[in-house]
């Protein structure tokens, strides 16, 4: 048995049945109070929220059989001491491949979130006593259970898109003495007969917030999600919802997160037209940066980015739906694909960016509406608008030519 499960038992509830007695004489793992303190001493966790932490163990929700993520493949954990380390440390715990199905190609899809990234999305939650709170992916249960301490059973609604992930939550919820409401079905769509919530919090990623979800949550509630566009991997949003029924409210740092099934996009379009070669231009590491990746993401909608690190600096692919595409890595030539002159456009807004002053993520927000939803800087009245697609010179890099 591990600290932290020692400390369940203390506590009344059952110490894990997915874990065999650790021979004494063994390395010690490291423990669950171990992440709390560390937590806590980095400021994630102040006050209530660290006896809440303190009192709901991650083991409880992690299954035996799990997979750390590495940056090209999930690596399966073998082992007890192995399942002990990952699973009190500050890093994801990869709990489904493939959705589920076999001889997939080893694809993560759920997934007990990095509990610093929970601490920090609860923390911008911002729950008072009393408060209903909507969970959008139920994932592990782990998130449910916390919030289950915090506020008590009957003001916590979890809703889950897996039947297979939802049952397995809901029994480690119910071992561990907590029984919130619990729903499979799709998150994006309203849950019949709940009313409004003051509180909203998605576990998993989206492309944008869906205008229905807000329409769940009362005046003056907020909503904690991160969001997944095209041209960056996450960031964490948090929306003050108005008495208009919009809402609005600053990024708040980045975010990877397992994007919602009916969220999910190709990493890139399909490339038209041969190659062509130009000089080095703006080193694609700096593309990276989180604001100007909110900006450029807000001037170029519709253009796809992926990247890798790399020794020297990164290598970025960047693709657009009419086929034209561009790949540059730190020092060395860009080539560029299709119509028109995708690089160059990025270049291009990444000046624009330079004029603006380099601003922080933390500088842009989002509003959402009954009309859609728009990315500004510093003031929601400054909005962010797409600039006008380059096209390409006659006879220069057309599809197939």
């Amino acid at each position: 048995m591990d600290a932290a499960a020692g400390a369940e038992a203390v506590a009344g509830r059952q110490p894990p049945s997915v874990l065999p007695a650790v021979v004494s004489g063994a390395p010690q793992a490291p423990t669950y109070p171990d992440l709390v303190r560390d937590l806590a001493d980095r400021g994630l966790l102040t006050g209530r929220w660290r006896e809440v932490f303190e009192a709901v163990p991650r083991s409880r929700f992690v299954p035996a059989e799990v997979w750390r993520q590495l940056p090209d493949r999930c690596e399966s954990v073998v082992g007890v001491d192995a399942w002990l380390a990952l699973v009190n440390s500050d890093e994801p715990v990869v709990t489904q491949l493939d959705d589920g199905a076999g001889g997939g190609p080893g694809v993560a899809t759920s997934s007990n979130s990095m509990p610093s990234m929970v601490a920090r999305m609860l923390g911008l939650l911002d729950v008072l006593d009393g408060q209903r709170v909507l969970e959008i992916g139920t994932g592990t249960g782990y998130v449910a259970a916390l919030l289950c301490e915090r506020l008590g059973d009957d003001l916590v609604h979890s809703v889950e898109l897996d039947p297979v992930v939802a049952r397995r939550a809901a029994e480690a919820l119910a071992r561990s003495g907590y029984r919130p409401h619990l729903r499979v079905g799709d998150g994006e769509q309203p849950w019949p007969g709940l009313g409004l919530v003051d509180r909203l919090i998605a576990t998993c990623a989206l492309r944008y917030v869906p205008y229905a979800l807000l329409r769940q949550v009362r005046p003056g509630g907020v909503v904690v999600a991160p969001l997944a566009r095209e041209f960056w991997s996450g960031a964490l949003v948090q929306l003050h919802v108005q008495d208009d029924g919009t809402a609005s409210g600053p990024f708040r740092g980045g975010a990877t997160y397992m994007p919602m099934r009916g969220h999910r996009v190709p990493d890139l379009h399909d490339v038209h037209g041969k190659g062509r070669a130009r000089a080095a231009g703006l080193d694609p590491a700096q593309v990276l940066d989180l604001g100007f990746a909110l900006y450029a993401g807000a001037r170029l909608p519709g253009v796809r980015l992926i990247h890798q690190n790399t020794d020297a600096g990164a290598q970025v692919w960047v693709t657009r739906e009419n086929g034209s595409a561009a790949t540059a890595a730190t020092g060395e030539e860009v080539w560029q694909y299709g119509p028109g002159f995708l690089w160059e456009e990025i270049e291009q807004t990444w000046w624009e960016y330079e004029t603006e002053g380099r601003p922080d993520a933390d500088q842009f927000g989002l509003t959402v509406t009954d009309r859609g939803q728009h990315v500004w800087l510093r003031d929601p009245s400054e909005v962010i608008r797409p600039a006008r697609v380059r096209l390409a010179r006659p006879g220069v890099g057309r599809p197939g030519g």
